[in-house]
């Protein structure tokens, strides 16, 4: 009599360890606290409008970086930060493409990353200069030039 059940057995084995070791390997990666958020996790607010933490020389953003509050920016970037909070629609094409970061102003991740949204500039014959950049860690940053310089937004 040939028993065949080993094989099976050996692949059950494996695959209850592979298992194990992804649940340790997850709860690693997101903090494995009971709350289920960690310290650097988004918040909802009253109003149901989900916030970053602030940056204060957290990872989200760069040392030295400049910041604004969403108060100080121009209306059309409020707007704006209303429209990707709603998940859109948007009034240009662009929004929400994937943002190279190839300046090297933002902390560097991999592609897919960050993505850009157009602020609305009165007046301009196209787009404009102005941008909002989001990561997916929930880091807002602001452009008013083109790239050239970045505000870290503190929502």
């Amino acid at each position: 009599m040939v028993i065949r059940s080993a094989p099976r057995r050996a692949a059950a084995a494996l695959g209850a360890l592979l298992a194990g070791l992804l649940l340790v390997v997850t709860g690693c990666a997101t903090g494995g606290g009971d709350s289920g958020s960690s310290p650097g996790s988004p918040r909802a607010t009253a109003t149901g409008v989900v916030t970053a933490p602030r940056p204060s020389g957290t990872p989200g953003r760069p040392r030295g970086m400049p910041v604004v509050e969403v108060g100080e920016l121009p209306v059309q970037a409020r707007d704006t930060l209303r429209l990707i909070d709603a998940g859109g629609p948007f009034p240009y094409a662009q929004a929400g493409t994937v943002f190279g970061n190839r300046e090297g102003l933002l902390p560097r991740h991999p592609r897919g990353y960050y993505h850009e949204y157009t602020v609305p500039t009165p007046g301009a014959p196209d787009r404009g200069a102005r941008r909002l950049v989001t990561g997916e860690g929930h880091e807002t940053y602001y452009t008013q030039d083109h790239y050239r310089s970045f505000r870290a937004v503190l929502r």
